[in-house]
């Protein structure tokens, strides 16, 4: 076999699956001539270059220096690294390969804050729409099914916008405003959105919380109106009877984008077979997430395969995807006497407003979380094919679980959507 990129860890995934060479070869095969659509990703974010991460360490201090707030040196840096795909040419030659050697076509890509605040969630989609928009002989921004397969095709590669948030106008003077920002964000290229992200909102109870009061009645809004705009509906970060509500309005498949099976492991993030169920019924899918701690068991690119393989098997193979919610690099060693330069302390500022994390139901074996991220990398894409290929499924199974059924439900969300041109091929 070819040397590839992050060896160490696609060798540390092969030993996790343990695949014979029949399998091996047929898995990758397979995985190379599908479409492969990741259903929730964190992106794509090589270290860059040495000139590119010292002017930007320099640009810091000097920011810190001038006394910049936390939120304004955060911000700072997170579009150093979402942007550097564009600018920074060892940061894009790093993304190419990444994405190839990955084989995944489209990723569902976390193109928004868990935020509210439209200017919050603009700020990622800008940096991602520019990477698309200079990157488009190489990767695209797909707004329809249609893109992603054609991007196959030509042997591109194709990003599809969430949100990680519903857009809200957050001025509360009537049911109709309020709900306005849902469209104008599918306009701008979003078709996926959570209705909450671990805290409760208005919509409807977090996963974190330790109580779950279900959807609101402006929830129930929420929803018909990302079924009317064409937006799929995201329950991945809701509670459990949030999810079942939201299941009972959607007239549209909804999902879980990046999840996986409480039965397996009771994790707040996972979802019981009761939640699965009622995604399944709408026509949607659980996404299988590469999180150690949420996945339990072995914690390894296994257990990815033990969650899948449940779903699949409990529900059928049209209701089961992949989304990693992972991000991926390469790590580059440093030229002899490279040295960044030390920055000053500055204030952190305390944790997020949805950053509530609770101490989960079950964690898993503390060291095999520990070592898990070695097996979980997102360039170890094709071993999940591999996987699937050693637990028996059939081809056209395989290519459903990978990214046939995303396809499916973005194609059935934008039917009918008030703002797909009529005739326009989905």
């Amino acid at each position: 076999m070819e040397e590839r990129i992050n060896q160490v860890e696609w060798d540390a995934g092969l030993d996790a699956l343990k695949p014979s060479r029949k399998e091996l070869e047929h898995g990758l095969a397979l995985h190379s001539e599908s479409l492969v659509f990741d259903s929730y990703a964190l992106g794509i974010y090589p270290q860059g270059s040495e000139a590119w991460r010292l002017k930007n360490a320099e640009i810091i201090k000097k920011k810190v220096g001038e006394g910049a707030s936390a939120r304004e040196i955060g911000d700072l840096v997170e579009e150093m690294g979402q942007v550097k795909n564009v600018v920074d040419r060892q940061a894009w030659e790093d993304y190419m390969k990444i994405f190839d050697s990955s084989g995944v076509t489209c990723i569902f890509q976390n193109a928004g804050e868990e935020n509210q605040k439209p200017m919050r969630i603009l700020r990622r989609l800008a940096r991602h729409t520019l990477v698309t928009d200079f990157g488009k002989d190489f990767v695209v921004r797909a707004v329809s099914p249609s893109d992603i397969l054609k991007a196959k095709k030509e042997n591109k590669h194709a990003l599809y916008l969430s949100a990680n948030a519903v857009p809200l106008v957050l001025r509360w003077e009537s049911l109709e405003s309020e709900l306005d920002f849902i469209h104008l964000f599918f306009q701008m290229g979003i078709r996926m959105m959570h209705m909450t992200y671990n805290r409760s909102n208005m919509i409807g109870s977090g996963c974190g919380e330790q109580s779950d009061t279900g959807l609101s009645d402006f929830g129930r809004a929420v929803v018909k109106e990302m079924n009317r705009s064409g937006v799929i509906v995201d329950i991945a970060h809701s509670g459990w009877q949030t999810s079942l509500d939201a299941a009972k309005v959607s007239e549209k498949p909804m999902v879980a984008s990046h999840s996986g099976c409480a039965a397996l492991n009771n994790h707040y993030r996972m979802k019981p077979d009761e939640v699965i169920k009622a995604i399944a019924d709408t026509g949607g899918y659980v996404g299988v997430c590469w999180v150690g701690s949420f996945l339990g068991g072995d914690c390894n690119l296994k257990a990815v395969i033990d969650h899948i393989d449940y779903a699949a098997r409990k529900f059928g193979p049209d209701h089961v995807a992949v989304g990693s919610d992972r991000t991926a690099t390469i790590q580059r060693s440093p030229s002899a006497g490279f040295k960044l330069p030390e920055i000053p302390n500055y204030p952190r500022g305390r944790k997020g407003w949805q950053s509530l994390w609770p101490e989960p139901v079950s964690k898993g074996d503390k060291k095999k979380v520990e070592d898990s991220w070695l097996t979980l990398s997102w360039t170890n894409w094709p071993l999940v094919t591999v996987g699937l290929v050693q637990r028996g499924y059939s081809d056209d199974d395989i290519r459903k679980i990978i990214g046939g059924n995303v396809l499916r439900v973005a194609k059935a969300n934008l039917e009918g959507s008030d703002y797909v041109p009529p005739g326009r091929d989905l």
